[in-house]
Parts: structure tokens; C-alpha cells; sequence
């Protein structure tokens, strides 16, 4: 027959928790929150958020990422840049300017099929080989 926990409790000091000086305080759990998380409770702290103290590799300050798009990319998308109005084709040569579309540096992966006048703040060596072997020209702006 089951036995209502709050009857079984009743008359005793410290209702199943051990002798009267436990469960007082936070100092009874380790502390309260991240407490010990670099010390005594490291463990749990570490298991449950990953690491999160000290220093992890390295940020230049002053320097921030370069938007890029690969040659490639600009080759597979001619029709929609031309539909969009970013590119337009001048005999058959597609004129575009890259920094239209958010991009600084033009980079030399993927297959050339067309003839480009790029337009950009800068190229990669092997996407200028690409775009000239095609007989487009590079200009850097």
C-alpha cells in the first residue's frame, strides 16, 4: 500500500535529508550557477557547454574577411546575371562588373566557357589565366 511521503516526514527534523546541518544554502550544491565551473565543477561545466575558458586561435583585429567569388561560379551564372541586369552581352563578349554584385576579389576556380570583361578590385593569378585564355580581359578597378 503507498505511503504519502508528507505523513512518512511528519515529526522527523530533516525529512531524508541526512543530518540537520545538509541541504542549508548553496554551499550544500558547490555554489549557485557557474559557481566552480573552473574549479570544482569543472567537469560538469565542461560537459555541458564545451570549452569556454581561455584563448582560442587567432583574430587579427584590423583585418576582416574579403568577399570572393570563384570564376566559375560567374560562368554558370551568366544567364541569370544578364536576366538580372548585373551583366550584359556586347557581341560575344559578356561585360560585368563584379562589385554589383557585393564581391572584391575574383577567384580562379571553376571552367571558363564564356568570353568575360571582368570588371573587380582584384584578381587571382589563375582566374586572369582562365578569363584570357578564353580572349576576355581582366580589369582590375
Amino acid at each position: 500500500m503507498p505511503v504519502n511521503k508528507r505523513s512518512k516526514f511528519r515529526g522527523s527534523r530533516t525529512c531524508g535529508g541526512g543530518t540537520h546541518k545538509n541541504r542549508r544554502g548553496a554551499g550544500n550544491r558547490g555554489g549557485r550557477g557557474r559557481a566552480g565551473a573552473c574549479k570544482h565543477h569543472f567537469v560538469k561545466i565542461y560537459l555541458e557547454d564545451g570549452h569556454v575558458y581561455g584563448k582560442d586561435g587567432f583574430s587579427c583585429p584590423t583585418s576582416k574577411p574579403v568577399p570572393t567569388i570563384d570564376v566559375g561560379m560567374i560562368d554558370q551564372a551568366v544567364p541569370v546575371l544578364i536576366a538580372d541586369g548585373i551583366a550584359r552581352k556586347e557581341g560575344d563578349t559578356i561585360v560585368v562588373n563584379v562589385t554589383d554584385i557585393g564581391v572584391e576579389k575574383v577567384l580562379g576556380s571553376g571552367r571558363v566557357t564564356h568570353k568575360f570583361a571582368l570588371s573587380a578590385p582584384a584578381f587571382s593569378e589563375q582566374a586572369k589565366a582562365k578569363i584570357e585564355a578564353q580572349g576576355g580581359q581582366a580589369l582590375v578597378v
